[in-house]
């Protein structure tokens, strides 16, 4: 299917994934989402989206590519969730890098990134004896391997998730997820899931922060006006 306005979800049955899909589709795109379990299309599909089963641990770059082809854009929203810190590698970093290829390759310039605030500085902040630092590294590394791409990226820096509802608005951190060069408390490093939704879709409808990484909480200035 050749869609000049299709966005491809990698981790399509993810909570950010699942809110995203209707939010992209009310924005007039239609939306791919790639899960690794049938069972979980009836949610994806609830969510107005197009299941489509591929495990991207597992699937090379040509599968991916195949998948991308004739896309707007591809978001890979994906992750391990933790704990296991051999698949957290095989899919936040080595699943990630083979998407951003396969981007590439199928010539969909687009990508958004879906990464956490302090991406860029944890692998000197987190102790690498740490149960989280193979994440770390994952998506640090995940990171990098798009900034290095030619692709038009934006890379997303929430905070800790949440599932409380948006309020629509942002609180804009620097490239370390700090404010004024201090590390916010903890209450603050907070991102509403719906609210990295709404940041997803408003990036890839308005063309904002290409080659950019935007590193956000819940905050007061509205998406648009904080992201252009």
């Amino acid at each position: 299917m050749s869609d000049s306005t299709r966005v491809v979800i990698l981790g399509g049955h993810g909570k950010i994934a699942l809110l995203a899909a209707p939010k992209l589709k009310a924005a007039g795109f239609a939306v791919d989402s790639v899960i690794r379990n049938p069972d979980q299309s009836s949610d994806v599909e609830a969510a107005e989206a197009n299941p489509v089963v591929l495990d991207i641990e597992t699937a090379d770059t040509q599968a991916l590519a195949d998948l991308f082809s004739g896309a707007q854009a591809v978001v890979f929203s994906a992750g391990a969730g933790g704990g296991n810190p051999a698949r957290t590698k095989a899919v936040d970093l080595e699943a990630a890098k083979r998407s951003i290829d396969a981007a590439g390759q199928a010539g969909v310039k687009r990508f958004v990134m879906v990464s956490y605030a302090s991406a860029s500085v944890d692998r000197d902040r987190v102790d690498p004896e740490s149960s989280f630092y193979p994440y770390v590294e994952a998506k640090a590394g995940a990171d990098e391997h798009l900034r290095a791409s030619d692709l038009d990226f934006t890379i997303l820096g929430p905070g800790g998730l949440t599932l409380e509802p948006s309020s629509g608005k942002v609180l804009i951190a620097d490239a370390a997820g700090d404010l004024d060069g201090e590390r916010p408390a903890d209450e603050v490093r907070v991102t509403s899931r719906e609210l990295v939704a709404e940041v997803i879709t408003h990036v890839i409808a308005e063309s904002a922060a290409v080659r950019e990484t935007v590193n956000f909480y819940d905050g007061q200035t509205p998406i648009a006006e904080a992201i252009n």
